[in-house]
């Protein structure tokens, strides 16, 4: 499972924030943010070294995109194709509302059940492919938004009854501090169950994360500052996006 946490605020100068928690087996490798796909200069994120995807990236005409898995389907499956495909099938286009349409238009039973998250300066969207028909688009209104297994904003789920409250009451950062966010990303504290950041339980544990902001100005560079680890132990680091 993983965690992504959502601001979309119209008007202002940083429209969306987005930050990911990524929690998977501590034993699977993986690389940091850049640009790892020949076929798709356009593309940064980070890629999972066993099935070539990527769970978070972005693309140069400023479109995010962050996959999760749903309750109960942890892990890959045979005859389905990996989930890590979806961002990157996703940011085959220029605009968070394009991609939302073409991701609702594959076959959601190629895939394991899974959420997404898909946005850029204009507008935001969640995702959810169920296993079977085709995924359904949710348009996400101005606020801020977190999902996790399940639906966005679902209180149930412990962590964000826990923490999605402090991320909207929180003074919205202004990219390059993420102070308020990133302290609320790294957050390993009790009660078990609720953490954002998840230690390490049975070899599976919170591995990275992510803070990415988009500008209303396109000529302005989005802020993408990674934890290459799990947050409250390494720290975050900006990326280099001329240079990834």
């Amino acid at each position: 499972m993983c965690t992504i946490v959502l601001s979309f605020s119209p008007g202002s100068a940083w429209p969306l924030l987005f930050g990911a928690n990524r929690d998977e087996r501590l034993d699977r490798s993986w690389d940091a943010p850049g640009r790892h796909w020949p076929d798709r200069p356009t593309v940064v994120g980070g890629r999972d070294r066993l099935a070539g995807g990527s769970w978070l990236a972005l693309n140069d005409a400023g479109v995010v995109a962050g996959v999760m898995n749903r309750v109960g389907s942890l892990g890959p499956a045979p005859g389905k194709r990996s989930r890590g495909e979806l961002p990157l099938l996703a940011l085959e286009h220029a605009t968070a509302a394009d991609a939302a349409r073409a991701i609702a238009n594959l076959d959601a039973g190629a895939w394991r059940s899974f959420n997404m998250m898909v946005a850029d300066r204009n507008g935001a969207y969640f995702i959810s492919g169920l296993g079977y028909a085709t995924p359904e688009v949710r348009v996400l209104e101005p606020g801020t938004h977190m999902a996790a297994t399940t639906e966005p904003d679902d209180m149930s789920i412990p962590r964000i009854g826990r923490h999605l409250p402090r991320f909207r009451e929180a003074p919205r950062p202004v990219p390059p501090d993420w102070t308020e966010w990133t302290r609320l990303l790294s957050d390993r504290s009790l009660p078990a169950g609720s953490e954002l950041n998840i230690p390490p339980r049975a070899g599976f544990g919170t591995c990275s994360s992510s803070v990415i902001g988009l500008p209303a100005d396109p000529g302005v560079t989005p802020s993408w500052h990674f934890a290459a680890g799990a947050p409250d132990r390494v720290g975050y680091a900006a990326i280099d996006l001329s240079a990834a």
